[in-house]
Order: C-alpha cells, then sequence, then structure tokens
C-alpha cells in the first residue's frame, strides 16, 4: 500500500519544519543547553506542524531518533478526542507515577487537548502543575479559547503560524519534483492557495490529483478546477469586471452560467474574496464589497445572497434607490406620455387646456416622478387624497412583514415628503433596509400613489396642542393620547 505523501514528507527535526522558525529555534537552544519544561503547550491552526514538532520535541528531550513510525513506551499519545472523560485523566495520573522504562523523561502527548471535559481539566490540573520529575507534558490544540486559563498558566506556550503561500508553494515544488509529478507553477500555486495556510491539506491535494491527472499534461489549473468546483479564473475576473463596469445584467448572466456549471455559491465567495484581497491596496474602494463577500458563507440562501451583494455593488453611484422605483416610474411615464397623445388628438392645437379637475365618483391619483425622468408636472399627493388606512389594508393582504412595523407607525404628509413617525430606533431600522424600503414603495404603487419621499424619525409624532408639546419637551418626549368623552 502507497503511502500518503503527507505523512512520507513528515519532517524529522526541528530544522526541517517550514514557516515556525520562531518555535523551531527557541526549542532548539532550550534543549542544547538542558532547559526542559515540566509542560508545553502548542496553538494554532490545523496541518501547520504542532503534532510533529510534538513528536519530534519528545525524541529529542530522550535523545532518541526519530521518524514517522518510531514508537517508544516512554513517548505517549494521547486522543483528547476520544479520550476525554474525568475517568481517562485518573488513569493517567496513577501512570505518571510510575518510573520511565528506559528514557530519561516520560512524555505524555495529548492531541486536541481542547476537547477534554470540564471534569477533566480539573483531574489534570494539579498533576500539570506538579508533575513527578521524571514526567513531560506536551499538550496540541487547534482552539485554544476552550482551554481553561488555569490550564495556560501552567504551561510554556508556542503559537503556530498558518503557512505563507509562498512558503507552500516552494514546498510543493520540492516534493512534486522527488515524486515526478508534472505540474505547472500556477497549479502549484493554485494548490497551495487552496490549502489554507495548512501543509498538510495542500499535500493531500497534491497526492490526490497526482492520481487524476494525465501523464503528459500533468496537474493543471484546469484540472484542479473541475476537481474542486472551482470558478475558472477568467469567470472570477469577469465577475469582478462587470461589477466595476456597473453592468448589472452581465453580473446576473455570469452568477446564472456558474450556477448551470455546479459552481457552489459559497466556494465563488471565497474565490471572489481571495482576489479581492490582493487588490484592496490598490483598490480601495473594493472594501465595501470585500466586507459584503463575508456574508456569504452564514447565509441560508448564498446564490440570492451572493446575487444581492454583487447586484448591489454593480448599481450605479446614487441609483439605489431609485432601483427601487424604476419599474413603476417606466410604466407611469409611458402611461403619462400616451395620455398627453390623446389630449394632443382631441383639443385644437393652439388652445391650452387646464389641468382636468377630477369627479367625486373617480378617486384623485396623481403621480410625481422622479426629476431626472419628469416629463410633465404632476400635482403632489396631499393629505385630504392620501389614505393611510388603504396603505395599511394594502400592507396586511399583500406584506404582511412590513405590515407588522408599519401598522405601529404614525404619518405626516406635507407636500410630497412623507415623514412615518416610528416610535423607537428599531422599527425605524426595519423601515430603512432596502427589503423592507422596496415593499414599501410597492405597497405605494398598489394604492395608486407614487413619487413621494419617504422619511422615517425614531419617536412618536410632536403632540399637536402647543401646551402638551411644552410638556412633552420638559419630560424628553412622549405621544400624544385623545381621550374622547363617553358621554
Amino acid at each position: 500500500m502507497a503511502q500518503a505523501l503527507y505523512r512520507k514528507y513528515r519532517s524529522k527535526t526541528l530544522d526541517e519544519i517550514i514557516g515556525q522558525n520562531h518555535v523551531t529555534d527557541i526549542l532548539s537552544r532550550a534543549i542544547a543547553q538542558g532547559k526542559i519544561s515540566h509542560a508545553y503547550l502548542l496553538t494554532g491552526p490545523r496541518g501547520v506542524g504542532k503534532t510533529s514538532i510534538a513528536r519530534i520535541l519528545a525524541h529529542e528531550i530522550n535523545g532518541l531518533p526519530y521518524d514517522d513510525d518510531s514508537q517508544h513506551l516512554d513517548i505517549i499519545e494521547i486522543d483528547a478526542a476520544s479520550n476525554n472523560s474525568v475517568e481517562d485523566i485518573r488513569d493517567l495520573r496513577e501512570k505518571v507515577q510510575i518510573a520511565p522504562v528506559s528514557a530519561q523523561k516520560k512524555i505524555y502527548i495529548i492531541d486536541e487537548v481542547h476537547m477534554l471535559s470540564k471534569s477533566a481539566f480539573n483531574a489534570l490540573l494539579k498533576t500539570l502543575e506538579e508533575p513527578p520529575e521524571h514526567v513531560v507534558f506536551i499538550l496540541a490544540t487547534t482552539d485554544i479559547e476552550k482551554l481553561p486559563a488555569t490550564i495556560i498558566s501552567r504551561t510554556q506556550r508556542f503559537s503556530f503560524r498558518s503557512i505563507g503561500v509562498a512558503d507552500a508553494t516552494k514546498h510543493l515544488k520540492e516534493i512534486a519534483k522527488k515524486e515526478k509529478i508534472t505540474i505547472s507553477d500556477d497549479a502549484l500555486q493554485l494548490i497551495a492557495e487552496r490549502g489554507d495556510g495548512s501543509f498538510r491539506d495542500s499535500i493531500s491535494l497534491l497526492d490526490q490529483l497526482s492520481s487524476l491527472a494525465d501523464d503528459k499534461e500533468g496537474i493543471t489549473t484546469a484540472l484542479i478546477e473541475t476537481s474542486l468546483g472551482l470558478a475558472p479564473h477568467t469567470v472570477v475576473e469577469a465577475i469582478l469586471q462587470a461589477v466595476q463596469d456597473r453592468s448589472v445584467t452581465h453580473v446576473v448572466e455570469l452568477l446564472d452560467a456558474a450556477k448551470e456549471e455546479g459552481i457552489n455559491s459559497t466556494v465563488l465567495a471565497a474565490q471572489l474574496t481571495y482576489t479581492l484581497r490582493q487588490r484592496v491596496a490598490d483598490q480601495p474602494q473594493l472594501l465595501p464589497l470585500l466586507d459584503g463577500l463575508l456574508d456569504v458563507a452564514r447565509s441560508s440562501q448564498p446564490d440570492l445572497k451572493l446575487l444581492s451583494i454583487l447586484g448591489s455593488a454593480a448599481i450605479p453611484k446614487g441609483a439605489a434607490r431609485s432601483a427601487a422605483l424604476a419599474a413603476p416610474v417606466l410604466e407611469i411615464t409611458a402611461t403619462i406620455a400616451e395620455l398627453e397623445k390623446q389630449a394632443t388628438r382631441s383639443k385644437p392645437k393652439d388652445s391650452v387646456q387646464p389641468h382636468p379637475t377630477p369627479s367625486k365618483e373617480e378617486p384623485l391619483v396623481t403621480v410625481a416622478t422622479p426629476k431626472p425622468i419628469q416629463e410633465a408636472p404632476l400635482e403632489a399627493v396631499t393629505p385630504a387624497t392620501f389614505e393611510w388606512a388603504k396603505l395599511i389594508d394594502y400592507t396586511r393582504e399583500h406584506y404582511v412583514a412590513i405590515y407588522s412595523v408599519l401598522s405601529k407607525c404614525h404619518f405626516e404628509l406635507a407636500g410630497t415628503t412623507l415623514t412615518l413617525y416610528t416610535a423607537n430606533k428599531f422599527y425605524k431600522k426595519k423601515l430603512d433596509d432596502m427589503k423592507y424600503s422596496s415593499l414599501l414603495y410597492k405597497s405605494l404603487e398598489g394604492i395608486g400613489v407614487y413619487g413621494l419621499e419617504i422619511h422615517t424619525i425614531p419617536t412618536a409624532p410632536p403632540p399637536k396642542d402647543s401646551q402638551a408639546a411644552a410638556v412633552a419637551a420638559i419630560m424628553g418626549g412622549g405621544e400624544e393620547v385623545v381621550i374622547e368623552d363617553a358621554s
């Protein structure tokens, strides 16, 4: 059976460890000077050499040669993930009292030590603080936040770093050369990037791809992208270019095409994030997009979240609010143009006609279109013609989410400005959210009202009575309550 490459090329000495010189240099000097601690704590990401250094350190403390297959009775490895109970630690406490069989020190390597239960940590605490002279503990963990401070304080702590892409690429190239694996430099870098700072993951990926590669072409970026379900580099670049070109349509087309190819939105977001991270120093305007992409992995609907983030970034500046009104405005403009044509055909060219006065039987629906596309002056909706109850009923029937907020608000209409008093900041934040504000505009459209500018205020409406207003000002605010006479 072939040996996995990450095991075959595991470091055998501290000098062979790559990317952790700040740890290996200190340990090498300490061993040379005979300064051995009773407990070490190795922390850091997965696959960066913690277990390898723990094993090497255990053998060098005892002056023993080390290779991956070496086993020694006085070097005991414990997996805390499967031996995490208080009974396991009590058993360990009894065994540490027994002297080493042949080595100078009896060394316990406890991997993933954060998996120990609270009672197990308490049982280990006293032994870790004052172990027998012949015992050394080496603890390793990827999650130091789960370790009690009392444990950390009784150890010498060494923090490991993620492996840089350059170091990983160089190491992978050496392994590929020794294993006679044909691979391009771009493919090596892509593997290093996908390793996410872990040597073990990078080497395992190289091992996996070597069995899939063509004998002539070897491992290519196209093979890696296909095998891992990644979007091609050209697609990532095209999406970012579409965003910079402010082309929402092109963004949608590219995302649809990626989905058809089976590319996961979370993976695509990660690729976009990595690419943006490399460019943000030269293009700081990309920071908001980078920040937004971080939310894709946490979303319950990553496809829609990615579309929302990229689409919002592609909307031209100043057009975000207009986007919510774009569809109804275009429809209104077309209707107005048609009405003007009809009016022109039915009346003499030299006559000047005032705005028609609506009959009592017909509801008054007036429209104020945004200035950039307004083609004719329109009368504003007035307090006398605006029906708040109608708006509330419409939202209750069509958009329950916004109804639950809007029904608790008070309103004030002045010209084309609709002011909503939300009574608190929570409701204001809701109504200011793009999702809720777009529903509000759609609801206004649904009752035949267009062109209003909406302002939200996180307080109750000011009292109309001057004396009540003065009292409210003194008391720091308040809501006017009208008490009707029962008689």
